[in-house]
C-alpha cells in the first residue's frame, strides 16, 4: 500500500469515528405498552417478577447504556385502581433507597396523556451504588390508567440535556 494512502485511510476512519454520536436518539412504542419513548441508544428488554404494593407483578424493563449513563423505562399493571397512588409512592421510595439516597429533590411531573395523579413526580437524588460508587439518579413516576411507569437516568454525572431530552420524549398518543 502507498504510504500516503494508509494515512488517508486512517484519517477517514478517525473522522467517521468522530461522527458517531454517543447519544443516538430514537423514538418508538415498546410492545405491550402505549407510551412513546425516546432512547439515546439501542434498547434491551427484560422482564421480572417484583413485589410492589403487597402484590407480585411482572415488570417490563427497557434499558440501554450510553457513555457512562443508564437509561430505563419500566412498567407494570396494578390490579386495584385504589392502589395506583400508593404504588407510585412505594416505587419512588424504593428507587431512592436502592441508591442509598438522601433528601431527594421532587417536583410534580406532567407526561403528555398520563392519568393525573398527585404521586406523579420527577425526582433527583444523589447516592451510592452497592459497590460504593457515587451516582446521580433522575427519575419520573407516573400512571396511565392502571399501568404505572418509571423512567430513570442513572450515572455518575448524567448530562442534564440528555436527562431533559429523555423525559420530554415520554408521551402517550392523544
Amino acid at each position: 500500500m502507498i504510504p500516503g494512502a494508509r494515512v488517508l485511510i486512517l484519517l477517514a476512519a478517525a473522522a467517521l469515528a468522530a461522527c458517531s454520536p454517543t447519544l443516538d436518539w430514537r423514538e418508538f412504542v415498546p410492545e405491550g405498552s402505549e407510551i412513546n419513548v425516546t432512547f439515546p441508544c439501542r434498547v434491551d428488554r427484560h422482564a421480572r417478577s417484583v413485589v410492589m404494593a403487597d402484590a407480585s407483578v411482572r415488570m417490563e424493563m427497557l434499558v440501554c447504556n450510553a457513555g457512562d449513563t443508564t437509561y430505563a423505562v419500566s412498567f407494570f399493571d396494578v390490579a386495584d385502581p385504589a392502589r395506583v397512588s400508593a404504588t407510585l409512592a412505594e416505587w419512588r421510595a424504593t428507587a431512592v433507597r436502592n441508591v442509598q439516597g438522601a433528601a431527594p429533590q421532587q417536583q410534580p411531573v406532567q407526561i403528555k396523556g398520563m392519568t393525573p395523579n398527585d404521586e406523579a413526580v420527577r425526582l433527583s437524588v444523589t447516592g451510592r451504588l452497592p459497590d460504593g460508587a457515587a451516582v446521580r439518579e433522575h427519575a419520573v413516576f407516573f400512571a396511565h390508567g392502571l399501568r404505572v411507569y418509571s423512567a430513570t437516568v442513572l450515572g455518575a454525572n448524567p448530562p442534564q440535556q440528555a436527562v431533559d431530552i429523555f423525559f420530554s420524549g415520554l408521551k402517550f398518543p392523544s
